[in-house]
């Protein structure tokens, strides 16, 4: 049995902070299954408070880490204000040093570089917290497209569910394939999931003022997404130079036309694929790709999946409401 240390600190989620507890050493011998020796260790003195508020008594202390083999830190809530405890960052390089795999579940990637166990290296987070950890530690090469990234020594995971991808994905390099994939049966969830966290991004429409051309020319683009439009047809719109347009679009809205126009070509095809039963062939049409083969590739350059993959995940077509019993 591995011995696998969880880091519980205060205002850590009770999801986080279970997961690896479920996955990696829950007791599944009726199956005849292996489990891992999982310890949760206190950062503090005295009880840990979950961020719901549930306090937890952790039965071991950061002394515990210099016998890890695996080290998960599940979240650290990056607060301006607050340091990680010096013990915890000299823990974590310790063990690493020693050979344990440091790992780091959604915030938790910040730890990791904020030990210096990141730089030079490839890592993921949430999407929403990417950009931070990528301006707070520029030695970090951040993948925000990602469900986890395994670096051999240090791994790191995307938001909340992406946890149980790295933590099975963990599993599976400890014990094998089959019992990753039991223990993911066992759980209701795939052992492995296609695609990134590209595919959950909400993506907000730049915010314009509405009484001038430039906002004119946005709705009116979003209005004929099918058609084959350039910078000069929006430029058209409203009333202004190409050179102009182009210029005052990049300081509105923080991209170029280019960029926006394939970006909301994309969130209609996802709506379409979420909220219809089109043809593959047809969403690419009224999304203005034009061809399923130019949607396909787009998906999968930037959102890591396919158009039936996605719609498999999102559909309401494929996850119906349940129906509704009617009391007698």
């Amino acid at each position: 049995m591995a011995v696998i240390v969880v880091v519980a600190m205060d205002r850590t989620p009770l999801f986080h902070l279970s997961v690896p507890c479920e996955v990696l050493g829950a007791d599944r011998s009726d199956m005849g299954l292996p489990r891992h020796d999982v310890r949760v260790a206190r950062v503090g003195r005295g009880p840990v408070r979950s961020s719901s508020g549930v306090t937890l008594q952790a039965p071991y202390g950061l002394e515990a880490l210099d016998d890890a083999e695996v080290v998960i830190v599940p979240w650290w809530g990056r607060l301006e204000d607050e340091q990680l405890p010096a013990r915890l960052l000299t823990g974590l390089r310790r063990a690493h040093a020693r050979g344990a795999r440091i790992v780091g579940l959604c915030g938790g990637a910040f730890a990791l570089a904020e030990a210096g166990l990141l730089d030079g290296r490839r890592a993921t987070t949430h999407w929403r917290y990417a950009e931070e950890l990528a301006a707070r530690y520029p030695q970090v090469r951040v993948d925000p497209r990602v469900l986890y990234v395994d670096e051999g020594d240090v791994l790191t995971s995307a938001g909340t569910a992406a946890a149980i991808d790295l933590c099975l994905h963990l599993l599976r390099s400890l014990s094998g394939a089959e019992v990753a994939n039991a223990v993911a049966r066992r759980m209701v969830v795939p052992p492995h999931r296609a695609g990134g966290q590209a595919q959950y991004v909400d993506v907000p429409v730049p915010d314009v003022r509405a009484d001038d051309g430039l906002a004119s020319a946005m709705r009116w683009a979003l209005e004929h997404l099918d058609r084959p439009l350039g910078v000069e047809e929006l430029a058209e719109q409203a009333v202004m130079s190409r050179r102009t347009f182009t210029r005052q679009f990049r300081r509105r809205t923080g991209t170029s036309a280019h960029q926006w126009l394939l970006q909301q070509r994309t969130i209609l095809a996802q709506r379409l694929l979420e909220t219809t039963d089109l043809p593959v062939e047809l969403v690419a049409g009224r999304s203005g790709f034009g061809s399923a083969v130019t949607l396909r590739t787009h998906f999968q350059r930037t959102l890591g999946t396919s158009p039936r993959d996605y719609r498999a995940t999102f559909s309401r077509a494929a996850h119906p409401e349940p129906e509704r019993i009617a009391a007698v």
